[in-house]
């Protein structure tokens, strides 16, 4: 049995008051370590660490932050192999995913902001003499100057692929930082961490703390020496982090939940449409922030959109993560089970009908070493109510709910009739139509017949409920800078 431990100035130590909590693999249920149970003591340690180290690191020249990064994502890129697999155990997800996915972007998540570090530049503005009353001609410039220890906090859905989408960019600007994994997936956080000594990281410039959201992650949103908070997670979370953040003035990104449309409208390519939308809709059994959740299907090719989704639904077997065989994986925990379960059931006790799904498979129908995981069907719904649950709130799991429109405006209403705004998708062969609804629905991310076709170099965020600020490009290197103005009198 794997015990994960803190991380901590260059060192895995143990949690100060040598407490742990489980960690149980979702495709048995089975008990397959322990992670340590991190309390505000634990934080304040790491703080230290991170503080110390902060002086030399910033003043490295960036070509050497640079150097290291791009070291740590070579190594990296080296143990992939053990990386999927530890990813795969740790979520539930097919090992082909994390092989494909997970790990490879993490990898390119550390190259991309090694090398963006190197062609940041700077404003320059010249000032004319009487411009301004009473002005003499100047030149002013801007530095952007890191911000001292950043707490990143990261989520159990995509744990390396986001904890490295911020530990990149913050060190890359010459930031230190103290991150926390989730601790329902803890490995590969703690495997980077000793990946990091092999790279030549300094100590303290990279520290790794386990635990809770309330013990360990409500330190580091608390702490007085922490000034900058990156949190990706659910709304209501981020709604806590965004008050005690905003008492202590400290700097926040905050990338929360979503309840992604996708809009089929009748002249688009139907066929390509629900192919993107079986992706869209279950991959990583649905455990995506980005994955579309509501259906929007113009009236007249809604039955070809219904029939098509619930053919390549029912064709998705919950199988073992760790066969390379196996597309449709586990749910993270019994608790998520528990709640996309509850969610399903109480659309059904409202008058919704299921056509797929809408239950845990039976013990029997699973490979024996996965009887006891926590699996549940690719479902599909229809004939919800519009203000339910379903309709309203973020499931996170393999759910999708169905719902015609018959014209362009009431499809834009319905896209806009939730409290978030995180991503919509829009699949039509009219040019005019797609941009015009792409400026129309309220959110931060549109794909026009695709969907999750990232560029890291553009903004990744929401609007409304789904979050605050923007992450990815130079957002991120702006996030963790504070810029300075230098005004010089010729």
């Amino acid at each position: 049995m794997d015990r994960v431990r803190n991380f901590i100035d260059g060192a895995f130590v143990e949690p100060l008051a040598g407490r742990y909590l489980p960690n149980i693999e979702p495709a048995t249920g089975r008990l397959i370590g322990e992670v340590a149970q991190s309390e505000a003591g634990d934080i304040d340690v790491a703080t230290r660490a991170a503080q110390r180290a902060f002086g030399a690191w910033a003043s490295r020249p960036a070509s050497e932050r640079s150097r290291l990064l791009l070291r740590l994502a070579d190594l990296l890129e080296r143990d992939l192999e053990a990386f999927a697999q530890a990813e795969s155990l740790d979520t539930g997800k097919p090992i082909s995913l994390a092989r494909a996915v997970d790990i490879p972007r993490s990898v390119a998540n550390l190259r991309f902001f090694g090398t963006s570090v190197l062609h940041t530049k700077s404003a320059m503005h010249e000032t004319d003499a009487g411009a301004t009353p009473g002005a003499a001609h100047a030149i002013n410039y801007t530095l952007r100057r890191p911000r001292g220890v950043a707490g990143l906090i990261s989520p159990w859905n995509l744990p390396l692929y986001l904890l490295t989408w911020k530990i990149a960019p913050a060190l890359a600007t010459g930031n230190t930082v103290l991150c926390k994994p989730s601790e329902i997936t803890p490995t590969t956080g703690a495997m980077l961490a000793r990946l990091s000594i092999e790279a030549g990281l300094p100590a303290g410039v990279l520290n790794v703390v386990h635990g809770a959201g309330e013990g360990a992650g409500g330190a580091i949103v608390k702490h007085a020496d922490i000034p900058t908070i990156s949190f990706t997670g659910s709304t209501a979370v981020g709604r806590w982090i965004a008050r005690e953040a905003g008492e202590r003035l400290k700097r926040v990104s905050l990338e929360l939940g979503g309840k992604n449309p996708m809009i089929i409208f009748d002249d688009a390519d139907v066929d390509d449409a629900v192919a993107t939308l079986a992706r869209a809709a279950f991959t990583n059994q649905g455990q995506v922030c980005l994955c579309a959740s509501r259906v929007l299907i113009h009236r007249k090719v809604f039955d070809r959109v219904r029939d098509g989704i619930v053919a390549r639904a029912m064709a998705l077997k919950p199988g073992d993560p760790s066969d390379p065989t196996c597309v449709f994986g586990a749910l993270s925990s019994a608790a998520h089970l528990s709640k996309v379960a509850g969610i399903v059931d109480r659309a059904r006790n409202q008058g919704a009908q299921i056509l797929c799904g809408g239950s845990v498979p039976a013990p029997s129908t699973l490979p024996k070493r996965c009887e006891g995981g926590f699996f549940y069907h690719p479902t599909v719904i229809t004939g919800a109510a519009h203000d339910c649950e379903l309709e309203q709130e973020e499931v996170f799991g393999p759910v999708i709910s169905l719902r015609s429109f018959d014209t362009d405006d009431e499809a834009i209403s319905l896209a806009n009739s939730t409290k978030y705004g995180l991503a919509t998708t829009i699949f039509t062969r009219d040019v005019s139509r797609a941009h015009a609804v792409a400026g129309a629905v309220d959110c931060g991310i549109v794909w026009i017949n695709c969907w999750m076709l990232r560029d890291l170099r553009t903004p990744f965020g929401g609007s409304r409920q789904s979050g605050v600020g923007r992450e990815g490009g130079s957002e991120a290197m702006r996030f963790f800078t504070e810029p300075k103005n230098v005004c010089v009198r010729v």
